[in-house]
């Protein structure tokens, strides 16, 4: 079979590199996970430090801003300095912002907070792909140990609610902040003794220019999608959308014309790296999406509490723990295009199941699906292991940096664009006498005469959420078929 890159690799492996593995998946659960336990904590917070709707709004949206928008440069810097340094230095902003939750008194200091956590969060997880790549220099290892890591994001999207609900049935909102100490102060030593440090040999320039035009473009394009998410089409969106995307084209023209650039755009002229970005792009998505809906459904058609509607997310963990460790294996029997394009399949089975199943939509429907949606998270893990073996070795941060980034902006589509045609749907299933606040969220209508109608309306769009969803992840699936040889390969290496 040909092989995904070129000749093996003769470099000795690292008697530590499955202990480092764990360090290195276990800070990435972390960064998962504060993606999403604050939404369970956040009801607490506002009302203890009276946050008006902007600032729960920034509370919640300013994590993701920062981080998307540091990855680029972040993972530029740790190419120059140390992935390893970058790594431990993310572990202690992580510790400490998290401790600063003791001390917030306003919605302002939390704001203050999550940007300094998205500053780790942007050196933390490039560095763990990147090391990765250090820790394993065989490619079929490295793509079981991505398989591993693969699982880890899985088990933190499906944790991060429990944690949360959990957490709070015994404590108050500073708990959602404070889980992350020990876990960091654990992890900051075991980095120091377990991972090597790793460099580029030929690091990309970092430039002001290139800063700004990176920093800047991915704040408003992410800032642009939210937006349009939750408030439709108007002025600011436009703006923000225009301004997004001219400062990232201007980025990804200046790198072209760089013979050592910030990021090596040049990679998305492989057609490996760009089939494994589109997976990792479009797993991102519908993944996050239907984790937003679902729990919205559990919550407000079903009645469940936070911490049981988190509880019965877990199928999608499960599938998750299961899919991508096999995906290598199996790759090496069948091929790495048979496996990621079933993986792709599976993942669409998965969400189709939620609009095709007749009658009304049951719990065990949803199980069905979520299980499905975590077995085919294998595309994930195989995902990975293109992406990071396909980029040489000095380009390795630019892969880790784009595959980031692919998971930040998959999960800003999946709430901004799924989520809205959830809201379009629901909208639409409401009796024309629907009163405004029904309209406005299914929580609006919980109680009043048109609940029914309105939890109804919701099954239905969350139905509508699963088909749309599956038809995209199987437009990719006919993408990345193409784009991939059928004899492709994850045993050698660029």
């Amino acid at each position: 079979m040909s092989a995904l890159t070129t000749p093996r690799t003769t470099a000795p492996a690292d008697p530590r590199r499955w202990a480092g593995l764990a360090v290195l998946s276990a800070s990435l659960l972390v960064v998962v996970m504060d993606m999403t336990v604050l939404n369970v904590a956040l009801p607490d917070l506002a009302a203890d430090l009276d946050a008006g709707a902007l600032s729960q709004l920034w509370i919640v949206d300013v994590y993701s801003l920062v981080l998307a928008g540091l990855l680029i440069p972040f993972s530029a810097l740790a190419d120059r300095f140390g992935r390893r340094r970058a790594l431990l230095v993310g572990f202690g902003i992580f510790a400490g912002a998290s401790a600063g939750a003791l001390v917030a008194t306003s919605p302002g200091e939390v704001i203050a907070l999550r940007v300094l956590l998205g500053m780790g969060g942007a050196l933390i997880m490039p560095a763990t792909l990147s090391l990765i790549r250090a820790l394993f220099p065989d490619p079929r290892e490295r793509a079981f140990a991505l398989g591993l890591w693969a699982s880890t994001a899985a088990v933190g999207g499906a944790v991060g609610p429990i944690v949360g609900g959990a957490l709070l049935e015994a404590f108050t909102w500073h708990a959602a902040f404070l889980v992350n100490v020990p876990l960091m102060l654990v992890a900051l030593p075991a980095g120091l003794l377990l991972l090597p440090e790793s460099r580029s040999d030929r690091p990309g320039r970092v430039d002001a220019a290139g800063v700004l035009l990176s920093v800047g473009g991915m704040v408003f394009a992410v800032f642009a999608i939210k937006h349009l998410g939750k408030e439709g089409l108007d002025a600011l969106a436009v703006v923000t959308a225009v301004l997004g995307v001219g400062m990232l084209t201007a980025f990804v023209r200046r790198c072209a014309r760089q013979s050592d650039p910030m990021l090596a755009v040049r990679l998305f002229l492989l057609p490996v790296f760009r089939a494994g970005v589109l997976t990792a792009l479009v797993s991102s998505t519908v993944m996050v999406a239907v984790l937003f809906v679902g729990a919205q459904w559990l919550q407000l058609v079903r009645g469940w509490s936070p911490l049981m509607a988190g509880v019965a997310l877990l199928p999608m963990a499960l599938g998750g723990l299961i899919g991508p460790p096999l995906a290598p294996a199996l790759a090496a029997r069948v091929g790495a295009r048979q496996v990621l394009v079933g993986g792709l399949v599976v993942l669409a089975a998965g969400v189709g199941v939620l609009g095709l199943v007749p009658g009304e939509l049951t719990y065990a429907t949803v199980a069905v699906s979520l299980l499905l949606i975590g077995g085919g998270s294998a595309a994930l893990g195989l995902a990975s292991a293109l992406i990071i073996g396909a980029a040489p070795a000095h380009q390795v941060g630019s892969a880790a940096a784009v595959e980031e980034m692919s998971y930040e902006v998959g999960g800003v589509l999946g709430i901004a664009l799924l989520g809205s045609l959830a809201g379009i749907v629901y909208r639409a299933g409401l009796p024309e006498t629907a009163p405004s606040a029904a309209v406005e969220s299914l929580t609006g209508a919980l109680g009043g005469p048109v609940q029914a109608a309105a939890m109804a309306s919701y099954s239905t769009a969350f139905g509508v959420v699963g088909l749309a969803a599956a038809a995209l992840t199987l437009v990719v699936a006919v993408l990345v078929h193409r784009d991939l040889p059928a004899d492709l390969d994850v045993s050698g290496e660029h």
